[in-house]
């Protein structure tokens, strides 16, 4: 059976991964082409652990009298790895290997992208790469890109718990690194979809960059 294919959405808090992740759910089922969407953290037991942690009630042990903080960016990065590898033991790549595509909400660029922003530094991408030299390489990877403030204004909006991470300056720089995302994973299909304006104008945009794909 030929492989499926898989094709991940990326990009900053408010940019929209996870409502385009549907949207195009939505699109490859009235083509009939047998799918499944997904997202990191993933359901996991790992991934139980992070969303604990990304929404802040989960913290470090500390000593008495100090404030309680997240998980250092390094143990993060360990975490989101441990969680990858296993989604793809479980999900992604038996599905693949069924010829069914894989749509999934952030993976591997996000780790390398959030933590070396939020902490880890420069010096720390070759790293964080490495740790995910056994996550299935994406066939597509879409950037949805967004001005930050644009983002900023989207997350003001989102219901649900704040995260971690939703701080103003974090995105900002996230949105940088995300400008020139494919310069780190060179060997990479990665292309930039802008995602500003109507959810319908955005969702063909990305649907001409999978039909690009698809041949």
């Amino acid at each position: 059976m030929e492989q499926g294919t898989f094709i991940v959405l990326e990009g900053v808090d408010g940019a929209g991964t996870t409502t385009h992740t549907r949207e195009l759910g939505q699109r490859l089922k009235g083509r009939g082409v047998p799918h499944v969407l997904t997202a990191e953290p993933s359901g996991g037991p790992v991934g139980a652990l992070l969303r604990q942690t990304l929404t802040g009630r989960m913290v470090m042990s500390v000593p008495a009298g100090a404030a309680a903080r997240p998980p250092a960016w390094n143990t993060m990065a360990l975490l989101f790895a441990a969680d990858r590898l296993d989604h793809c033991e479980s999900l992604v790549l038996p599905r693949l290997s069924e010829g069914v595509t894989v749509v999934s909400d952030r993976y591997y660029h996000s780790s390398v992208a959030y933590q070396s922003v939020t902490g880890g530094g420069p010096e720390a991408i070759g790293w964080i790469r490495d740790l995910n030299r056994f996550a299935r390489r994406p066939d597509l990877t879409i950037v949805l890109d967004v001005p930050a403030e644009i983002a900023a204004e989207r997350r003001s909006r989102r219901r649900g718990t704040a995260e971690i991470f939703d701080a103003d300056d974090i995105q900002r720089a996230l949105s940088a690194f995300y400008a020139t995302l494919e310069t780190h994973f060179p060997a990479e299909r990665i292309v930039h979809v802008d995602a500003v304006g109507t959810v319908e104008e955005v969702r063909e945009r990305i649907g001409r960059e999978v039909d690009r794909l698809r041949g």
